[in-house]
């Protein structure tokens, strides 16, 4: 019996899979388990991506369910939404079946290696922080000074390419992600009015119980999507985006020339939130 394990969480996001993809061409040798905590709120483009990764891995992404789904924990926190200063979310849906999963192995002694898709040009973010001491936290990317554009450029030669929500949302994670900003909201409204609605059914929810947070910081989901408010935020957003492009030094050697939401805001998907849901 082996006393170690090697794991590797996917997200559905960027970093995630191209270190799937560079383990799987520069380190062949590790017999790595890959994952997926699914909080069964997750956009269908993560899913449909997720097929499409394990495709090319050739290999299972095995899905971690919670054994208690996202309504079960909303209402153990009193309808209070999750939040930035309280992400039950992250905790409870995400954290809480990785450690049921691992649990067993390593208080039985097995070494659980985990490799976590934190980038060269990310100094000062930190991977899942091992809390127990069979558990190593690798870094590879960041060990191969891979940076954002690498991670682009494995990605498009490996064919596997981008989540199709990097169209509209600069993030994975779940579908009410509350990190999304306004002009993502708006894009959810257009692309999956159903998901939208239900947020704003959970957020409806929330306040009639008396929960101080909104998904959106400063105003309800229902405002934000009223028409003129709509317009003034694709007017801002558009202002964002014009802005950056006039002030953007260009690179004539780098094939990488789109400009995406997470651009436009000065933001990296994950900048601010959690590496198991959003690498």
């Amino acid at each position: 019996m082996s006393t170690e394990r090697h794991i590797l969480g996917i997200s559905g996001g960027r970093d995630s899979a191209a270190l799937a993809i560079y383990m799987r061409q520069y380190r062949p040798e590790v017999q790595l388990e890959y994952f997926f905590t699914d909080t069964g709120k997750e956009l269908p483009e993560v899913y449909r991506f997720l097929d499409k990764l394990e495709g090319f891995l050739g290999r299972p992404i095995e899905r971690l369910n919670p054994d208690r789904d996202f309504d079960f924990w909303l209402k153990e926190y009193g309808n209070f939404l999750p939040s930035p200063r309280t992400r039950w979310c992250t905790r409870q849906l995400k954290l809480r079946p990785l450690e049921h999963w691992l649990r067993k192995d390593l208080d039985g002694g097995i070494v659980v290696h985990s490799y976590v898709a934190i980038r060269a040009d990310e100094p000062s973010r930190e991977g899942y922080q091992a809390t127990h001491p069979n558990m190593r936290v690798h870094l590879p990317l960041r060990d191969a000074g891979i940076d954002r554009p690498g991670v682009l450029e494995i990605l498009k030669h490996s064919d596997v390419g981008e989540p199709d929500y990097y169209q509209w949302r600069s993030r994975s994670g779940c579908t009410f992600c509350f990190f999304q900003q306004k002009i993502e909201w708006v894009r959810l409204f257009e692309e999956h009015p159903d998901r939208f609605k239900e947020a704003v059914d959970y957020e409806k929810t929330a306040l009639d119980e008396g929960s101080p947070f909104t998904w959106s910081q400063g105003e309800s989901l229902t405002d934000l999507i009223q028409p003129k408010r709509v317009e003034q935020i694709k007017s801002d957003y558009q202002k964002r985006r014009e802005r950056l492009l006039r002030n953007r030094k260009v690179n004539p050697l780098s094939a990488n020339t789109g400009t995406t939401v997470d651009d436009i805001y000065g933001v990296d998907e994950g900048s601010s939130s959690c590496v198991i849901c959003h690498k």
